[in-house]
């Protein structure tokens, strides 16, 4: 879950994506996951999923790290965090993630995908390494 005040907003990076809504300074724990609220789902759940819900779940989870039996949901906005190769939140950590330097309010939080797909990751036909 954020545990930072954020809104969603146009992105220039993708579609849409989550932006500070105040100052966070570097080092400050913005997200961590939570299993109240975010879900581990079945990788076989996932995969026999079809239509409109396996697109959502393609686009809006990732393999669970500690777990690549399991998918992760995010339940609240984190899920809206873009990539970018130079990212200003560390997901480094399966279930934290910090801000790597200040983040100005109205500047977009963004992230590394790479650290959640071994071989890189496919988004809209465009492969990173």
């Amino acid at each position: 879950m954020l545990l930072v005040d954020t809104y969603l907003d146009k992105s220039s990076i993708q579609g849409i994506g989550v932006f500070a809504r105040n100052r966070i300074p570097k080092g400050t724990l913005i997200w961590k996951l939570d299993p109240r609220f975010d879900r581990r789902i079945p990788v076989d759940t996932y995969e026999s999923q079809t239509g409109p819900v396996k697109s959502y779940l393609d686009r809006y989870s990732y393999p669970d790290r500690h777990d690549p039996s399991y998918i992760v949901f995010e339940a609240d906005d984190a899920r809206y965090m873009n990539h970018d190769d130079d990212p200003n939140c560390d997901v480094s950590s399966p279930d934290e993630t910090y801000a790597l330097r200040d983040i100005a309010p109205g500047e977009e939080l963004t992230c590394n995908y790479n650290h959640f797909f071994e071989n890189g990751f496919d988004f809209l036909g465009d492969r990173h390494p």
